[in-house]
């Protein structure tokens, strides 16, 4: 999928190119990455567009066929959808240095707070660490709820609305970094398994053990330094 994103490429193809049946192929696939082979995909076409949307003059359009995709108006909508923001918006507000994310995480009653522990490998590069959660296994789109760290130790997500999430970690370098958030990459990435968060609950004791990012995962299609001034305008994101 890396290789041939391009391509009109079907479940068949990809099976094929693994000598397995379509049906087990899937569920390997997913028991593996967390995801359906199909989303996968279009994590990878969307992390390609944002890379071309950044590095070259391509308009958007020719973007959206370079990346596999034979509609621009399922594109935008896909791209909007995880990225949070159109692809032109996405261009022209990161060529100005002005790419922020522009919610806010959900407040008010009714919710629960997830709370745990990050487990960081020995490294000597400083780091820091986003942690969120999300509707789906993909890192896209804003979390409903997120925390950040500077190191191992403890993180809390509050007011995490009632419904089932996905809580996911990324590590990212701090130092002799590229001063553009979205061109940020993780160094490390962590997870918990599916949490059914409910009303007015506190779920406790979900460690993530960080480790160093593999080709099965899944692409960050968000770009997590956004998050501290999402988060915590004060927080110095170009340190």
């Amino acid at each position: 999928m890396w290789n041939r994103y391009s391509e009109p490429l079907t479940l068949d193809d990809i099976a094929d190119s693994a000598i397995l049946s379509k049906f087990y192929f899937s569920r390997t696939f997913r028991a593996i990455t967390g995801t359906s082979p199909g989303r996968f995909l279009a994590a990878i076409r969307l992390f390609r567009a944002k890379n071309l949307l950044l590095e070259t003059t391509q308009n958007v359009t020719d973007i959206a066929y370079t990346v596999g995709y034979n509609s621009l108006g399922t594109f935008t909508s896909r791209f909007t959808r995880s990225v949070g923001t159109s692809p032109g918006r996405y261009r022209l507000l990161s060529q100005d240095g002005l790419h922020t994310l522009g919610g806010r995480p959900p407040h008010g009653d009714g919710h629960g707070t997830v709370t745990g522990s990050i487990r960081m490998p020995e490294t000597d590069e400083p780091v820091r660490v986003y942690v969120g959660a999300f509707s789906s296994p993909l890192v896209e789109g804003f979390p409903v709820a997120c925390d950040i760290l500077d190191r191992s130790g403890r993180y809390t997500l509050k007011h995490v609305p009632s419904g089932t999430w996905y809580v996911r970690a990324a590590a990212v370098g701090v130092r002799d970094i590229d001063p553009r958030p979205w061109l940020r990459k993780p160094l490390f990435l962590g997870k918990t398994d599916r949490l059914v968060v409910r009303s007015d609950t506190m779920l406790d004791g979900h460690h993530i053990g960080m480790r160093p990012v593999a080709l099965v995962d899944t692409p960050v299609l968000l770009a997590l330094p956004e998050l501290d001034n999402w988060l915590m305008p004060t927080l110095d994101t170009a340190a």
